[in-house]
């Protein structure tokens, strides 16, 4: 095998944060076992769920898209 293996020394160095603005062009659809689900508008929302469910009751998340209406409405061209 090639390459170091030790995770610390695989650190990157070189990561900069390009913004402190919230990203979030999600939403976190949360399904449980019984067929039922919920709509999150933020990831921190649907993984706090997901820790506070007993493992019965949960299956797994969805992420989805933010649909944008504005979008949807236009029939082509620029306005």
């Amino acid at each position: 095998m090639n390459g170091k293996l030790d995770p610390e020394e695989r650190v990157l160095d070189w990561f900069e944060q390009t913004s402190d603005e919230p990203y979030d062009r999600h939403e976190y659809r949360f399904h449980f076992t019984n067929g039922d689900s919920k709509i999150f508008k933020s990831y921190l929302e649907a993984q706090s769920m997901w820790f506070n469910t007993p493992p019965l009751f949960k299956s797994h998340i969805e992420v989805l898209d933010i649909s944008n209406k504005k979008t949807k409405n236009l029939k082509g061209g620029f306005k």
